[in-house]
């Protein structure tokens, strides 16, 4: 009875906790409405780190999404011929009201997907440079005079709006990834229906709300909600509608080769940000103590769970020993486990069951082939069942399945090399063709890497390459298309050529 009281004590502070977000929405958001599932079917969206039930948000099923795709088709109408002013002032404002509620935003993304708020809080602002980017890129979205070959003829190239856009998006980064896509999509002129992560969907959800408030109209930016058991169903739609001009999404490999094989049904154009598997190479003139740093940010960053974070650390023989001397020191005093509304907490726990059986089976195949866990290895039982501990294995081999997945987790996999030429071959050995890191002084080496790395995206001497102002993206089986820059508005735009004949006449 004591243990019953205390559970009861115990939820009743969680809720009034969550009650007190004001951004907090159970509801979804269709055609400039706040909307149930047709069925009145809900599911519960719980914190990582507790298992506490957040909110309960509609499961919406494949009719719900045709509504929305509806309402979005409809807003098109009007919005495509709205100004890139008139868009960039829209823009401007929800970007405003993003950067004054930064801190209730943080507190969401923290509740839903358990990273530490100061992680948070630095996503948000992330998120945010991409409204203000596209606030400004919207009135550069330009076309093309071209020269004519022809007397008396003019050729012009424009660039008009795709349409509507199926936006998916993963539950690592819940706000971002949809800033990032919703304001260029909406710079172009397009309008949209966002399926969040059935995980993380209620920073989506707030996100609409405060672009409500900025006066986005009805219809343009609208968000569905959907567990995992409709989310096949759910995506065909967003995929194969007629009305849909684009698929944008991102995500693992997997689940991308799906979502393009339903858009080939269509010929619908698709933006995919897909897995990686990057090579984190350090040299032997690198500075280490730099590359440590470095890798910490690389690696650690939402425990793990990003597709550009560092998965196989390639080390020259030279430095082999210092830099995993060095590693272990770092993770020891900086890796800090545990809820990330704690203070001090550096990585949160892994956002579900799944996520954590995937790290761990990984891990323990390792170490079973001859691989050596210098720290970590483990569950922390003792925070929840959530808490994979930060990792640090040696004695790797580039065949182990550690070595050839994204591991999506705290687990840093060491590997020497002796040449440039072998560390080339190594680093391209994938499939995945996403981001790379490269440690070196040697400004020859810095460029030759630059070149010869198959990877749509190479840090020289840094772990962080992501902003609004550069082109994200890869390549292989790491997506097609860029987001952020001026070519992630272009994305969601169709190349149009007019030619102007008869003007002697």
């Amino acid at each position: 009875m004591v243990l019953l009281r205390v559970g009861i004590i115990k939820n009743l502070i969680t809720s009034s906790q969550y009650r007190q977000m004001h951004l907090l929405k159970n509801l979804a958001y269709v055609n400039g409405e706040w909307a149930k599932a047709g069925s009145n079917v809900v599911y519960s969206i719980k914190n990582p780190a507790d298992d506490s039930v957040i909110a309960e948000v509609p499961d919406m099923d494949a009719s719900d999404a045709k509504c929305a795709i509806d309402a979005a088709a409809n807003a098109f109408v009007t919005w495509r011929w709205t100004t890139a002013k008139e868009r960039s002032r829209i823009l401007r404002k929800w970007y405003d009201l993003c950067e004054q509620n930064t801190e209730e935003l943080a507190k969401l993304v923290t509740a839903e997907s358990g990273k530490p708020l100061a992680e948070s809080r630095g996503e948000i602002a992330y998120g945010n440079s991409f409204l203000e980017w596209y606030a400004d890129t919207a009135r550069h979205i330009n076309g093309e005079i071209i020269p004519s070959p022809w007397p008396n003829k003019h050729i012009l190239m424009t660039r008009q709006p795709i349409g509507v856009v199926s936006v998916i998006t993963p539950w690592n980064f819940p706000f971002a990834m949809i800033t990032r896509k919703v304001g260029a999509l909406m710079a172009a002129g397009c309008t949209c229906v966002v399926k969040p992560s059935e995980d993380t969907p209620l920073t989506a959800l707030a996100a609409a709300e405060l672009a409500e408030q900025a006066g986005v109209p009805k219809g343009i930016f609208n968000v569905i909600t959907t567990s995992r058991k409709n989310a096949a169903s759910v995506g065909k739609v967003l995929c194969e509608d007629h009305a849909v001009g684009c698929i944008s999404f991102t995500g693992s490999t997997q689940v991308g080769k799906i979502l393009y094989g339903l858009a080939a049904n269509g010929i619908k154009k698709v933006a995919l940000e897909l897995g990686g598997n990057a090579p984190f190479i350090v040299f032997p003139s690198a500075d280490i103590e730099h590359a440590l740093d470095q890798a910490m940010l690389a690696k650690f960053r939402n425990n793990g769970q990003a597709c550009v974070g560092a998965n196989r650390f390639l080390i020259h023989e030279d430095v082999y020993d210092k830099f995993v001397k060095g590693m272990k020191d770092r993770i020891s005093d900086r890796c800090v486990l545990g809820p990330g509304t704690k203070e001090g907490v550096t990585c949160g726990p892994l956002i579900n069951l799944n996520q954590v059986k995937n790290v761990s089976k990984l891990v323990d195949e390792a170490i079973s082939q001859g691989a050596k866990a210098l720290i970590g290895g483990k569950v922390r039982k003792e925070l929840g069942d959530k808490f994979y501990e930060s990792t640090l294995l040696v004695n790797v081999k580039p065949s182990m399945s550690v070595f050839t997945n994204e591991v999506f987790g705290p687990v840093v996999s060491c590997v020497k090399f002796s040449t440039e030429e072998e560390v080339l071959k190594i680093a391209n050995s994938t499939r995945s063709g996403l981001a790379s890191y490269v440690f070196t002084k040697d400004l020859g080496q810095a460029f030759r890497m630059s070149t010869k790395l198959e990877f749509g995206m190479v840090g020289i001497n840094d772990g962080l390459l992501s902003a609004a102002e550069p082109a994200f993206g890869g390549i292989k089986e790491s997506g097609i298309g860029r987001e952020g820059s001026k070519h992630g508005a272009e994305e969601y735009t169709e190349l149009k050529y007019t030619l102007m004949s008869g003007l002697d006449k």
